[in-house]
């Protein structure tokens, strides 16, 4: 290893004498616009020369001035050497090429003066961290650590009225760099080649008191790409070399001085989190460390005495989201009630008048007032057709702050809301059945989904896993439900209460999602303000002698259904604690809303395109809850915990819930759901109930009948023994509800049959896989040592499968004379044949 580094020193240094030599050829290449050869000191000019009387000025933290066509930057020299952070986002786009909002790109930069009259452009990581300076680490950790220096710019002037220089940054802002624009791997995920500057300019460059925003429309090159990006590009309707034209934003925000102290994230509540490698923190290796993001809250001075005592103290400067203009007037009391709904939230965490919405100033109020502006955060309206809303929000990376937010709030996210709650809560809310909700209703729906993004932009991560606390039965339990709520978490994807019945009675208050318990936790836990602990170290035995007692309420779980979704209590959009009780209880709906459907979506004058998208509602709906179900199978419980915190953290599901799942997916499921089966629907939209209930059936079998799912069983057997459900124990479940024709030599319906040749074809892929592509040198599978197939026959899979269809033929050639429907002789004539296919391929 020694050796093999000494290469590489070597080699650095022959590369340093070769650029040194290139340096000093006076005759190697001509002067570059802005740039000077080594050794030649840019030379500046009078400031009255560069910044005429044709330049218009815009103050922020540092002046910006555009002199006709070009743009200089005025950096006082007390801003040299502080960070700020780029932040690069696309603000308008071509037609399948992302969306106004996404991110594209993030930097953190510093300018400093460099020798010759010139001021570098540095990039910034906060990768890997030494805290001591004093300690040889400290000097170790930046000598392997470079910042790179991505620009250099002459000294045009120096500025006049405080010490500073004056750059020119007209080249770079037109040019392009991943410090402004599309980071690498942004630029390979779209397919973004070279730019073309005869198509390319600078809209603007805007000045404020933290933030420098600079818009630029930018045309590319399409990279030329083969494979699965050849076929994106053109189902796009693209091609190889098409151009993409986008308009980009890029802000560059002061970070503050000194940053605010941070608080180290914990799996057990779900925040968002910044990150670094810590070479101090472990004494015999390096650590990870990772940083909640969350806004700077703190007692006034003056109330710092108050706070301490528990008195609810205003904090020294609240959370203000200002609501965009451009927003639907009807629309904007239920926007700001969302954000206003946090407030109560963080009186748990010692603050009142913590956070509040407010329409935006108009320009006859405040002329100056602008939501480019890093300090005012808002709620941007677009008028956009995808169903969808987001709450991004800026962090510094040293500290885990939170700067500014701008929640993206799409126009069509009502449709979506609307489908939602027509489905799960239509027959216990009247007002939901009809295409067109009352503005009362749908303000209230985005009330809800406003304070979820509301929620994001204050740190906090989805809760998928918080309903799974609630009992189901409490979910029919007016009383309780309407006092509770049916999740205790806003940022569960729990959406509304499809348990309830229409007999229960329960109302709105039931139904809707609200700042629940674990929300209160959670901001507590995040932005309790606790002075007498100098820095995070310091304050991390309190918290987490704190969170161990507060997590004996299970209701403050956190579920993290991102990071972990094979944790089956945490899915998107279920209910309670019984996912096959829950289920039976949601669908039991669904067949009481399929038969109204027809005058729910009627619409004078128009035709029956809302009758289909409402049935593909309700389709989709009954997968959730088969999905639900499915993930019981195989699972295993993860609940993290620190070893002050006794019990297990993985456990698996118990045998008699897993063989309850298989039994409701026979039931629900493999038992033709004739309920979905609606010809008066079908015959004015055309649907095929052979495919939408073939998909539904495969998706599921897909799930059941599969390696993963196999091998999680044999992991549990060999763990667990006979207390574990077992690999035969699914095939024994399934082959009594999905072959029970067999033993009651009853008739073979198209449905079912099709569903048994389903069935057979999974287990014939098991133990037959296809020939897969040869993976390329050096690719994944050679890494790994193998393919999946590999795997497969080298554990019991094959082996159990082939006893399994062996035993399932013999059944099948006793069951096919005693049935006299031909089609189901036919039928079991040809499943037979290819089980005896699929246990000798060759025959």
């Amino acid at each position: 290893m020694f050796k093999n580094v000494s290469k590489i020193v070597v080699v650095l240094i022959t590369i340093g004498w070769s650029f040194a030599a290139t340096a000093q050829d006076s005759t190697a290449r001509p002067n570059l616009p802005g740039i000077t050869r080594p050794g030649t000191p840019a030379v500046p000019k009078p400031y009255k020369d560069v910044i005429t009387s044709k330049a218009v000025t815009r103050v922020g933290f540092f002046k910006v001035h555009k002199v006709e066509e070009k743009y200089f930057f005025e950096i006082p020299d007390n801003l040299l050497g502080r960070d700020i952070l780029v932040v690069n986002r696309i603000s308008k786009t071509q037609a399948g090429t992302g969306y106004g909002g996404d991110q594209i790109g993030q930097n953190v930069i510093r300018f400093e003066k460099g020798p010759n009259n010139k001021i570098f452009l540095r990039s910034i990581s906060y990768a890997v961290y030494s805290k001591d300076s004093t300690s040889p680490m400290f000097s170790s950790v930046s000598n392997s650590n470079v910042q790179p220096i991505a620009a250099a710019f002459d000294i045009k002037a120096f500025a006049i009225e405080k010490p500073g220089c004056v750059i020119e940054m007209t080249d770079y802002i037109n040019g392009d760099n991943e410090i402004l624009y599309f980071s690498s791997s942004a630029k390979s995920q779209a397919r973004v080649g070279a730019l073309q500057a005869d198509k390319s300019y600078t809209v603007g460059v805007n000045a404020y008191p933290l933030n420098i925003e600079i818009t630029a429309v930018k045309t590319y090159g399409r990279s030329q790409a083969g494979g699965a990006n050849a076929l994106a590009a053109l189902l796009s309707g693209g091609s190889g070399s098409s151009n993409l034209t986008v308009e980009l934003n890029s802000s560059l925000v002061l970070l503050p001085e000194v940053p605010l102290q941070s608080r180290y994230f914990d799996p057990r509540v779900g925040y968002f989190a910044v990150g670094y490698t810590d070479f101090d923190a472990n004494p015999q290796g390096v650590k990870s460390i990772s940083l909640i993001k969350r806004w700077r809250l703190e007692p006034k001075d003056e109330d710092l005495e108050k706070y301490k005592r528990g008195e609810l103290v205003e904090p020294k400067k609240p959370v203000v989201f200002y609501i965009d203009p451009a927003t639907p007037k009807k629309w904007i009391p239920y926007l700001i009630q969302g954000v206003n709904d946090w407030q109560i939230a963080f009186e748990k965490a010692g603050f009142k008048n913590a956070i509040f919405g407010k329409m935006a100033p108009t320009k006859q109020e405040d002329s100056t007032w602008s939501l480019e502006d890093a300090r005012n955060s808002a709620i941007v309206y677009k008028p956009s057709d995808i169903s969808n809303a987001s709450g991004p929000s800026i962090a510094d990376p040293r500290s885990g702050e939170i700067i500014e937010s701008h929640i993206n709030w799409y126009h069509n996210v009502m449709e979506l809301i609307r489908n939602w709650y027509m489905i799960q809560a239509g027959l216990s809310d009247a007002r939901a059945r009809t295409m067109e909700f009352p503005d009362e209703l749908m303000g209230q729906l985005i009330r809800f989904v406003s304070s979820h993004e509301v929620g994001h932009t204050l740190g906090l991560r989805h809760n998928f896993g918080s309903s799974s606390s609630v009992p189901v039965e409490n979910l029919r339990n007016k009383a309780w439900v309407e006092a509770n709520g049916h999740t205790p978490s806003i940022m569960d994807y729990a959406r509304f209460n499809y348990v309830a019945q229409p007999e229960d009675n329960i109302s709105p208050v039931g139904l809707f999602p609200r700042i629940g318990d674990y929300d209160k936790w959670a901001i507590e836990w995040g932005y309790r303000y606790l002075p007498e602990y100098k820095n995070a170290e310091a304050e991390k035995g309190y918290l987490n002698k704190w969170t161990i007692g507060k997590l004996k309420d299970h209701r403050l779980w956190f579920g993290d259904g991102e990071g972990n979704r094979d944790e089956p209590r945490n899915q998107t959009e279920d209910l309670g604690d019984d996912a096959v009780k829950a289920s039976q209880y949601g669908i039991k709906n669904l067949q009481r809303i399929v038969p109204q459907l027809t005058q729910w979506t009627k619409e004078a004058n128009s035709d029956y395109e809302s009758l289909g998208e409402i049935y593909s509602q309700v389709t989709q709906q009954f997968g959730r809850y088969l999905g639900h179900v499915s993930k019981n199978i195989g699972s295993t419980y993860k609940t993290p915990k620190v070893v002050e915190d006794p019990g297990a953290v993985y456990e698996f599901i118990p045998k008699a819930k897993q063989a309850a799942s298989v039994a409701f997916l026979n039931q629900q499921l493999f038992a033709t759901p004739t309920w979905l089966i609606n010809n008066e629907v079908y015959s004015k939209t055309g649907g095929n109930p052979l495919t939408i209930i073939g998909n539904l059936q495969d998706n599921t079998l897909g799930t059941l009948l599969s390696a993963t799912l196999f091998n999680k069983l044999i992991m549990q057997e060999a763990t667990a023994g006979n207390d574990a459900y077992k690999m035969t124990d699914l095939l024994n479940d399934l082959k009594k509800g999905i072959w029970s024709e067999l033993s009651s030599k009853k008739t073979i319906d198209v449905y079912r049959r099709n569903l048994q040749k389903s069935y057979i074809n999974n287990l014939d892929n098991l133990i037959n896989p296809p020939p897969a592509a040869a993976p390329a040198a050096g690719g994944l599978a050679a890494l790994l040592g193998g393919s999946s197939s590999s795997n497969i026959k080298r554990s019991d899979i094959i082996s159990v499968i082939k006893v399994h269809l062996q035993s399932l033929k013999n059944e099948v050639n006793a069951a096919k004379g005693s049935i006299a429907d031909p089609m189901s002789k036919y039928h079991l004539q040809d499943i037979a044949q290819r089980i005896d296919n699929a246990l000798d391929p060759k025959k």
